[in-house]
């Protein structure tokens, strides 16, 4: 999605430790329009699905979502990093390893939101190793439900996540590529689609 490319090199800053900061339009402060025109993209990408539901994880992921959902005309579920006192009764939990913040977490959601009659698309804001998205895809098959895709706004081309999750043969849409990036040059590539 050149929008998206063009956002990232305008916008991106590239930190030590392959780390890519888009926080100043997708995961901080929110480009709401942008989000709109990502939702159209991936409403087109997965136009043959019948998902009746979108499920992220806490908590960059949920203003994306939330854009999205609206342009299926569907319901968000977010994945929770800790169980509270108002997250009442049984839930699905897996592990989930975060690549920025180098931690694990302990990923639940409710089982009175996600059932075997669900047809999940899950989206998230980046793609890196890909830990995320297979909590995710376990939470999802735990319940019964289907993954009917995956919808991701930048997938890091050059680590492993993207190839792990497309090996699951599930349909993974990543709307920009980053196929590499310079620190020093503050240089950023992308992959053609």
């Amino acid at each position: 999605m050149k929008m998206l490319e063009e956002r990232i090199r305008k916008d991106g800053i590239i930190a030590p430790g392959n780390v890519l900061k888009v926080d100043c339009f997708l995961n901080h402060m929110c480009d709401v329009s942008l989000f709109h025109e990502m939702g159209m993209e991936f409403k087109r990408l997965f136009k043959d699905k019948p998902i009746n539901k979108i499920l992220t994880i806490e908590a960059s992921g949920i203003g994306i979502a939330c854009v999205i959902a609206e342009c299926f005309e569907v319901p968000v579920l977010f994945a929770k990093k800790a169980k509270s006192i108002n997250l009442a009764g049984d839930v699905y939990a897996t592990k989930v390893e975060s690549f920025t913040h180098k931690r694990t977490y302990d990923v639940i959601v409710s089982k009175k939101f996600i059932g075997p009659d669900d047809h999940v698309l899950i989206i998230d804001d980046f793609l890196a190793n890909g830990c995320a998205l297979e909590g995710l895809i376990d939470l999802v098959q735990a319940a019964g439900a289907t993954v009917e895709g995956i919808g991701i706004c930048i997938e890091k081309g050059f680590q492993e996540g993207g190839s792990k999750i497309r090996a699951k043969g599930i349909q993974l849409e990543s709307l920009a590529i980053v196929e590499s990036m310079n620190c020093e040059t503050g240089e950023i590539a992308f992959r053609e689609q």
